[in-house]
């Protein structure tokens, strides 16, 4: 079956390319609202796309009524968030902080998340995360009508738990995968494990 996409409707392609691109990581956005509370939201239109400087890029839309979305609003006034790639255990939490929560409800707080200092950062993180990334806005890109922004955010500080880094068998740092075990986007209602783990060597 063949799609045109130019006769298709924006939500119409949304749900053919959130369903056929798979699975998808999600970034589990921290930021503080100006009332000193802390909003989580999760995003899956989400990448790293450079490492010098080391650059996370995340595409944010906007509520239902058509207002900013929390995290944008709040990265823009403050430039700066912590990045959280969320284990497969959290998925209850991780769908349900994806609700529409008032603005200056903190989704931690209603939903009993632990944080804990994130040094330098600026922000706290989650406790749960093996791994968090403080970030910095860097810029963003304004995708159609207004209805996607494309935020570039720079990585100034990471944290990786002591239980998920090692060694490869040539002495460099290596993350273990088992442990950081990510929680992965599908399409509709649906979430994913890591699943099977296969290594091939780099041809030369």
């Amino acid at each position: 079956m063949q799609f045109d996409f130019e006769s298709m409707s924006a939500t119409e392609r949304y749900f053919l390319l959130t369903q056929s691109v798979l699975p998808r990581p999600i970034a589990w956005i921290l930021t503080e609202h100006e009332n000193g509370q802390f909003n989580l939201a999760p995003y899956s239109f989400f990448a790293p796309v450079c490492s010098n400087p080391a650059t996370l890029v995340v595409s944010m839309g906007h509520k239902p009524g058509g207002e900013e979305k929390d995290s944008y609003a709040n990265l823009k006034r403050s430039g700066k968030c912590v990045v959280h790639i969320p284990p497969f255990d959290s998925v209850d939490a991780v769908n349900e902080s994806s609700a529409s929560w008032p603005a200056d409800v903190s989704e931690i707080d209603e939903l009993n998340l632990d944080i804990e200092p994130f040094v330098d950062s600026g922000l706290p993180r989650l406790s749960q995360a093996d791994i968090a990334f403080a970030c910095d806005f860097q810029q963003e890109v304004a995708l159609g009508p207004g209805s996607q922004h494309v935020v570039f955010l720079t990585v100034t500080h990471m944290f990786a738990s002591d239980a998920c880094v090692g060694e490869d068998a040539r002495g460099r740092m290596q993350l273990d995968p088992d442990v950081i075990n990510p929680l992965a986007r599908l399409g509709a209602s649906e979430y994913a494990s890591l699943g099977e783990l296969v290594s091939r060597a780099r041809p030369k």
